[in-house]
């Protein structure tokens, strides 16, 4: 990777801008997803163990997604990629409530789960080659986005429900606004360096090494922070109460303070070794979502999520950026084997939150969120690219 740093020109404004555009966008129809989690319940009857493996569908698309893309990267290059996928990621949210049955929701969210795999692995690929050629950390600032998007979506979703726009139109525009965007922007986005087909052509491999570490601790952050944002609105709503409108902000007080402490993240990576800002976030998230569940003020519960935010800020792109930095693995190789890792823990996340539910309470099921913060923080000593 140094040496592709070293030879090909520096990115420009334009290629920087384009890739934060794709993150945003990212973002913004994830928390369309997680605005409208309690909408899917409802419109199709189903309860926490029903949603939970409706999940798990998304959970082996993106796995499936993940297997392909340093193949497709390597052929088409991650710019085309991301058109593609991203434009496809963002129709499908238009048809979370056209299904005609529970089945064929199931489908739909395997292929939500599978171009949004694929788009994340591509827009993350072209981070990592602009971190590169720009000589600069870039990665915490483009996961920044993601989250902005995060809360940006949460927040219009919100408030598209409290100004009574019916849910499908409401999905309809977000998938119109976002196709349009994503596609125009891929168009500016860094083009393949020369030889990438060839050294990224010969498809997924199972992490080894590093790689392997990497994977773990990335697999514990989503599936803690993938809990966020798969059940923070309904545990608002149904565990304190609060109507829908007033519980999408759950999904924003999260993504906004994850947002804000992503932009600061580049700043940290600098200073700060990798295990000891590891560590120090995923205490915080530990502790604010303890403050989550112990208190019944809906209010609290919002600052509880945003420190759980700023907590799980940096975990991700501290990972993706090392597994793009190992000797000897090109960067979309590296970042799809911990994606991988992190997807299964991401795939994990949601249904075994929902069969706790099932069985206890939502309350109970989302300690699961702080058992894990706590063991990434007593793993974060392996947080290496060697």
């Amino acid at each position: 990777m140094g040496t592709t740093a070293a030879v090909l020109p520096a990115p420009t404004r334009s290629n920087r801008w384009a890739t934060r555009t794709q993150f945003f966008c990212s973002g913004f129809i994830f928390a369309t997803w997680g605005v409208h989690v309690p909408t899917v319940k409802a419109h199709y009857g189903l309860d926490e163990a029903q949603l939970g493996f409706a999940m798990l569908a998304a959970g082996f698309g993106a796995l499936l997604g993940i297997t392909r893309a340093s193949r497709w990267i390597g052929r088409f290059g991650a710019r085309r990629v991301a058109g593609v996928t991203g434009t496809v990621y963002a129709l499908l949210i238009s048809a979370l409530i056209f299904m005609p049955g529970y089945p064929a929701l199931l489908a739909l969210l395997a292929a939500f789960g599978m171009v949004t795999s694929l788009f994340d692995v591509a827009i993350n690929t072209d981070a990592a080659q602009l971190e590169a050629r720009a000589g600069a950390h870039l990665m915490s600032g483009m996961h920044g986005m993601f989250s902005l998007g995060g809360m940006a979506g949460a927040v219009s979703g919100g408030a598209a429900l409290a100004a009574g726009l019916g849910v499908q139109t409401h999905l309809w525009l977000v998938a119109a606004v976002m196709a349009v965007t994503v596609s125009a922007s891929s168009t500016r986005m860094l083009p393949p360096p020369p030889g990438a087909a060839t050294a990224a052509d010969e498809g997924f491999r199972l992490p080894r090494g590093a790689l392997v570490v990497m994977g773990v601790l990335a697999a514990l952050g989503l599936i803690a922070e993938g809990a966020i944002y798969d059940w923070s609105v309904l545990y608002l709503q149904q565990e304190l109460g609060a109507p829908q409108q007033q519980a999408a902000f759950a999904y924003a007080s999260f993504s906004g303070a994850m947002a804000a402490a992503r932009f600061g993240g580049d700043a940290l990576r600098t200073r700060f070794a990798p295990a000891a800002l590891l560590r120090a976030s995923a205490l915080l998230a530990a502790a604010s979502m303890t403050l989550v569940l112990l208190t019944d003020l809906p209010w609290l519960a919002l600052v509880g999520f945003a420190g759980v935010g700023i907590g799980f800020a940096n975990v991700v792109p501290i990972l993706f950026a090392a597994s793009a930095q190992v000797p000897g693995v090109e960067p979309s190789r590296g970042i799809a084997a911990v994606s991988a890792a992190a997807y299964l823990g991401f795939m994990a996340g949601p249904p075994l939150i929902g069969l706790i539910a099932r069985v206890s309470s939502l309350t109970a099921a989302l300690y699961v969120v702080v058992g894990f913060a706590v063991a990434l923080a007593a793993s974060s000593r392996y947080a290496s690219a060697r």
